[in-house]
């Protein structure tokens, strides 16, 4: 009889769950096309390299490691990833978008950072992430002296940023096998997403760009026809289509003083500020009829005349700039600079009365169209709160009556509404939150409060400490970073990045 066989008593090694996804395989959908990205924006800085080395103006060996260490990680990233591909998920699209934008600007500010001595890095992350997020509020003085191809760099990151570069790069990411209709809809800065302009959507981002492109040659142009020379008004022309603000000059439009330059300028931030799909309509049809049809520009234009005309003629009196002709050109300049969020400045309205600062710094935080480069909660969400709280006037005198709130001939659903009041509240909180945080750091408030405001509608220079006369070098480093979080906020309109920090969207 055979003894039964022995059985072993010694603990067996635990073999992983082969389905129990390894940490690699859960990242790869959204670091393998973040990799290429990264990539891709080193690419793009061959561009200020090329600039460098024609011009020799001494900062080629800092783009040289600044492209090394970029195309480095981003390969290195791809490599890692490869293997792991596959469609992005909406959540996926979300922690992309909000990657992107952190993670650009360690690779942007680094051409600031190799070259310019003294610059912390705190300095450099928060000019790149200005240049990106198209904010231009700048911790940097000295622009003048400045090698030509940094500042080339710098407005350039705002032309990349205007756009969004995660839209530029949707057009080319079908071609790796990855989808891009849920980034764009992540980046997509509107209350109403659904609508794509072209079947495709890398043809819908080609569209755009193509729309932008041809308003940025066409600026360029103008102001080179007005005065600046070739390079100030590339430079320039980037800013202003991106309504960004960074210029080449430490005293900004200012530094040129010439009326023909401010009016293209001011023309050209006002092409900005309307929704780029209006644009691209226009010239796909070759007709003004989608002008007519925008219900955001009536209010466009409406507010920004009244306010100009108002601050004016409430200006005069104090004898701000003489008479009053003198007068209306700088308040036009700068309330469309700022209510556009350009940024842009020709001299220091800070002089002006409390009541005429706060309003143009206002006005940032709402006329820039839905669509648009511009920052701020975006002109449609302002209608809508104004049409909402229009119908709960009227439903206190009738009750019974059925109002439903319309953008033209459309009815506006529910969910939108609920989205709009949703992201206001958030909004006003960050704004609230944020300057609390700044004032207990020990910066003055009205500075705290202005600092906040601008970098979250990506305006750029704010009130005070950090008004036009000045810039954010003033700031301690802590400070700085919660100016830095401000404008990532304001550019992926909040939500897109609370969205990823909630326990929710990590829950399984």
């Amino acid at each position: 009889m055979t003894p039964p066989a022995a059985t072993s008593t010694a603990p067996t090694a635990l073999r992983p769950d082969d389905n129990a996804p390894s940490p690699i395989r859960s990242w790869a959908p959204v670091l393998n096309p973040l990799a290429v990205i990264i990539v891709f924006f080193g690419l793009l800085m061959l561009v200020p390299l090329g600039v460098s080395w024609f011009l020799k103006d001494g900062a080629t060996l800092s783009y040289d490691e600044a492209l090394a260490a970029t195309l480095a990680t981003g390969a290195l990233l791809w490599m890692a990833t490869r293997r792991h591909r596959r469609d992005l998920k909406p959540r996926d699209a979300f922690l992309l978008v909000a990657l992107t934008w952190m993670v650009l600007p360690i690779f942007g500010a680094l051409p600031l950072y190799f070259h310019i001595e003294d610059l912390s890095f705190t300095d450099a992350y928060f000019e790149a992430t200005s240049g990106l997020t198209a904010t231009g509020a700048t911790a940097l003085s000295g622009l003048d002296d400045l090698p030509l191809s940094l500042n080339f760099w710098r407005t350039f990151m705002h032309w990349i940023g205007g756009m969004g570069v995660i839209v530029l790069v949707v057009a080319i990411l079908p071609l790796l096998g990855i989808g891009g209709r849920q980034i764009f809809k992540a980046e997509t800065p509107t209350p109403m997403k659904d609508a794509s302009l072209t079947p495709r959507i890398a043809e819908t981002a080609k569209g755009l760009w193509l729309v932008y492109l041809v308003f940025t040659l066409a600026c360029w142009l103008s102001l080179h026809l007005v005065g600046m020379d070739v390079w100030d008004s590339l430079m320039h022309a980037f800013s202003i289509m991106g309504l960004g603000g960074f210029s080449s000059k430490d005293a900004s439009i200012g530094h040129f003083n010439s009326l023909d330059i401010e009016l293209v300028v001011m023309g050209f931030a006002l092409l900005s500020g309307i929704n780029y799909g209006t644009h691209f309509m226009a010239l796909y049809q070759r007709s003004v009829k989608p002008y007519r049809f925008d219900k955001e520009l009536p209010f466009y234009f409406g507010v920004l005349a009244a306010s100009i005309l108002l601050i004016t003629v409430y200006l005069v009196p104090h004898n701000a700039y003489g008479d009053f002709w003198q007068t209306l050109r700088y308040v036009a300049f700068h309330s469309i600079s700022l209510a556009t969020s350009l940024g842009f400045a020709t001299s220091d309205y800070t002089f002006w009365p409390m009541f005429a600062q706060i309003w143009i710094l206002f006005l940032g935080s709402f006329i820039a169209c839905s669509g648009s480069t511009g920052g701020g909660i975006k002109l449609m969400r302002a209608i809508i709160l104004y049409k909402q709280v229009y119908r709960e006037l009227a439903r206190a005198i009738h009750p019974n009556a059925v109002l439903p709130v319309r953008m033209g001939d459309q009815q506006i659903p529910d969910h939108i509404l609920h989205a709009v009041l949703g992201f206001s509240f958030i909004y006003m909180v960050s704004i609230v939150t944020l300057t609390l945080v700044l004032s207990a750091s020990g910066v003055e408030l009205v500075t705290a409060f202005s600092a906040v405001v601008a970098c979250l509608n990506n305006t750029g220079p704010g009130l005070s400490g950090v008004g036009p006369a000045s810039n954010y070098s003033v700031l301690s480093d802590f400070a700085t970073w919660v100016c830095t979080a401000a404008m990532l906020l304001g550019r992926l309109e909040i939500f897109t990045l609370l969205v990823v920090l909630t326990p929710a969207f990590w829950r399984k």
